[in-house]
């Protein structure tokens, strides 16, 4: 609009300077020329960003929520204009006689207007009142006012299907979200030295699919892999290589099991009062810089490094590496910043700071001089905010967390780094990965369980599930290969992503490889069998993307309108992810998608067969659209969710 505007603006002003040159004033006639193409040039380029900017919106999914929200906000509004912050709730309707959206904010309204105003109205009489306000508009067919005063909704046929010919045209295309911002996303973040468990499953998945939402959001996104890559444990792991392998410097040490490295090292810490006291020695010289103790240093990482990347390739992870090290720099000035400012206090020689609001201080300098991780996390805090310039910042670590990173954010807010109004800091906690047996997930041993051998256990059980069904007798060996891994990893992440993160979750592969039930077995089979149905009548996709062009997609059958609102509900979906982070909406109405297409599919014949012959009669091509939007929309949540479907399985 305000494009608009100044378009209209400009062109009168070009009107008027055109006039004005006619009139022969010679002396300025060159300037008025000039002042002429400057304006035309804001002109062209004005118009030129209008119309990319509408051709971004019309291809972009309509949020049918947030469009009733912004319709039924205005016409509270028109209704009520001394009311301030209304009650504004607008829902999906539950069962279809309540039409196909609910907005329930009369209730509230009686309500402040009785506390407020003294004023006594009946719920049925202030929506009455909010629907007259409401005007013609090309989604809402009619309002109804049913109980005690829901206005319930009925969308336009045509507006939904003409929204499903987009998307079939213009592909899935996300919500419009207006100025880019840059997201940066903390998670994986696993210690050097030691293997990725059990415990990096939930951060490293969720993590991914976080990134995954923001960037087809639109997002700039910066994924960043926290590194425990800093620290006193390195003085022992490099004092123990000096004694095994002597001539690390000049030929590379073969550390084939970093994990027995690291256990041999930390015993002797433990035992060997001379080899502890060179351990210490150690870590003077690595955090002076040592050349040789960077050498070993780079070398410990590096076998790490290899380790945790054969992880992140299996679950097509992808991650900046920025460890604690990156930040060490930055602490001393950190320390300052505090001290000059006045916050900080001294204790037992110790440097620490209070938080209001928060009990326990930040230790920002040990008594020794030392930093600590409260130090490296307002490092890595600043850096994100004023270097990287954060309009968002997630940390995806687990619940046990959440009071020290509280007590971080706190800080930079105190001192100023940023204002929770203008950036968004937020924890994405996550409970932790029980066994069956409802505790901690250990091995037989009482170990820890290494994520390595936990995916590889996974492939094995999908290749046993795929032989079970005979799969192996059907598939050819590349393409029961993309099974086993689809399945094996998909159901991994799905089975994580699927529950709320709050909560705690039971690692099940039975309950995770059943094909029954809201598991990715379940919706993997289910998508293929989606895309198998045009193949099979023999429409390929350039017939359908024509038909997607030429076709009016009919909705008439009570089934056929169910799926096509539940396909376009996708962008809310989104939308309410990137406001609350919680995935587990996605796997919901992924698995409510696959179930109405299954009541769809049971009821609405897309292709007609004769019976005795099995020979295709008739193909409904409006129908096989509803199959290729559905497939679509099913795929994009796929990609989100950092899950690979298979055309066979």
């Amino acid at each position: 609009a305000f494009q608009e505007n100044e378009i209209k603006l400009l062109t009168a002003e070009i009107e008027h300077l055109k006039n004005f040159g006619c009139l022969g004033v010679s002396p300025s006639l060159e300037g008025l020329r000039d002042e002429n193409a400057k304006l035309k040039y804001r002109l062209n380029f004005l118009q030129k960003s209008l119309q990319e900017e509408r051709s971004k919106t019309a291809k972009s999914m309509i949020n049918i929520n947030s469009r009733l929200q912004e319709i039924f906000g205005a016409a509270i509004q028109a209704a009520y204009p001394d009311l301030e912050n209304p009650p504004l709730v607008v829902t999906p309707s539950q069962q279809p006689k309540f039409g196909d959206y609910q907005c329930n904010s009369a209730m509230g309204i009686t309500q402040i207007l009785l506390k407020t105003k003294e004023q006594k109205v009946s719920p049925r009489e202030i929506a009455e009142k909010i629907s007259k306000n409401i005007p013609a508009i090309e989604c809402i067919e009619k309002v109804e006012i049913a109980g005690p005063g829901f206005i319930n909704v009925h969308l336009r046929k045509d507006f939904v299907s003409k929204q499903l010919s987009s998307l079939l045209v213009n592909g899935v295309q996300p919500p419009a979200i207006g100025k880019r911002k840059k997201v940066v996303v903390d998670f994986s973040s696993p210690n050097i030295a030691k293997e990725m468990h059990v415990g990096h499953l939930r951060s490293t998945i969720i993590g991914e699919s976080m990134c995954r939402l923001f960037e087809f959001a639109g997002y700039d996104v910066l994924r960043l892999n926290h590194l425990g890559d800093w620290g006193t444990q390195f003085g022992m792991l490099i004092a123990h290589l000096q004694d095994k392998f002597p001539d690390y410097l000049t030929v590379s040490p073969p550390i084939g099991d970093l994990q027995a490295f690291y256990k041999e090292s930390k015993r002797r810490f433990d035992t060997e009062e001379e080899f502890k006291k060179r351990a210490y020695q150690c870590v003077v010289l690595l955090q002076s810089k040592n050349p040789d103790f960077i050498k070993a240093w780079e070398l410990i990482c590096d076998v790490s490094r290899k380790e945790f990347q054969k992880i992140y390739n299996c679950l097509d992870i992808t991650l900046i590496e920025r460890g604690e090290s990156f930040y060490h720099d930055m602490m001393k000035d950190i320390v300052k910043e505090f001290e000059d400012k006045g916050f900080v206090q001294v204790d037992d020689g110790r440097k620490i700071v209070f938080v209001p609001g928060f009990p326990v201080p930040l230790t920002i300098m040990k008594s020794d001089g030392g930093y600590t991780y409260d130090t490296s996390d307002l490092a890595a805090l600043k850096h994100r905010l004023c270097e990287e310039k954060g309009d968002i910042l997630i940390y995806v670590v687990d619940s046990g967390q959440s009071v020290h990173l509280q007590t971080v954010f706190a800080a930079g807010q105190m001192i100023g780094w940023y204002d929770p109004k203008v950036t968004r800091v937020a924890h994405a906690a996550f409970g932790v990965v029980l066994g069956e047996d409802k505790k901690k997930f250990k091995t037989r041993s009482g170990d820890t369980v290494r994520l390595i051998d936990l995916l590889e256990e996974g492939l094995k059980r999908a290749m046993d599930k795929l032989k079970d069904k005979e799969r192996d007798k059907v598939l050819t060996a590349e393409e029961l290969k993309a099974a086993q891994t689809s399945v094996a990893f998909g159901c991994i992440k799905y089975a994580d992503l699927s529950h709320n993160r709050l909560n705690d979750y039971v690692f099940s592969f039975d309950k995770m490889l059943d094909d029954r039930g809201n598991t990715a077995a379940y919706l993997l089979y289910a998508f293929t069998r989606i895309r198998a149905i045009a193949r099979l009548a023999n429409i390929d996709e350039q017939m359908l993307r024509k038909a997607a062009r030429e076709e009016v997609l009919i909705l008439d059958h009570e089934k056929e309108w169910k799926l096509g609102k539940c396909i376009l509900r996708f962008p809310e979906i989104l939308q309410k992810i990137l406001e609350d982070l919680l995935l587990h909406t996605l796997c919901d109405y992924l698995y409510e998608l696959a179930t109405t297409f299954t009541e769809f599919y049971d009821n609405c014949y897309c292709v007609e067969k004769d019976r005795q012959s099995g020979q295709i009669m008739k193909v409904n091509m409006w129908r096989l659209l509803l199959c290729e939007a559905t497939a679509t929309v099913m795929a994009k949540g796929f990609d989100i969710l950092g899950i690979k479907p298979v055309q066979r399985m």
